[in-house]
């Protein structure tokens, strides 16, 4: 039994893989048709945020982190088998981080810039409640 989209499933194995992009399309498929989740959006926003970073869009990478923050804030501590408080954790540890004043850098200098923290998700039950 599924409780959630398949594309939800997937978006796990992508986003602990590191495949941002891939993320960013499997989020997007659910939100198109679930656009009052914000939740959805908060999570599409933070995995947008890494892939412009990673690619030195710092000015796009700060505020789709910033956006993302925001998204998520009214379903702490946890929503749809996530900790929230875990994501919101290292949304606000990669906004210390992400350079301010800087719009952007080369693709070949974002390997200099300053590592993001890791994060993986997984699918967890909220404290022996049922996961749905």
């Amino acid at each position: 039994m599924t409780l959630y989209p398949i594309e939800y499933y997937q978006f796990f194995i992508h986003f602990n893989e590191g495949d941002y992009y891939t993320c960013h399309d499997l989020l997007e498929l659910i939100w198109l048709t679930e656009k009052d989740n914000l939740f959805l959006k908060g999570l599409l926003q933070m995995t947008v945020a890494i892939y412009h970073y990673e690619y030195g869009n710092i000015k796009g990478a700060r505020l789709m982190m910033q956006a993302g923050h925001s998204y998520i804030q009214s379903y702490r501590p946890f929503h749809w088998g996530v900790d929230l408080e875990k994501v919101n954790a290292f949304i606000e540890e990669c906004l210390v981080i992400i350079p301010s004043g800087i719009q952007s850098v080369s693709f070949e200098k974002a390997g200099q810039l300053p590592k993001l923290p890791a994060l993986f998700l997984y699918l967890e039950e909220e404290h022996g409640k049922p996961n749905y």
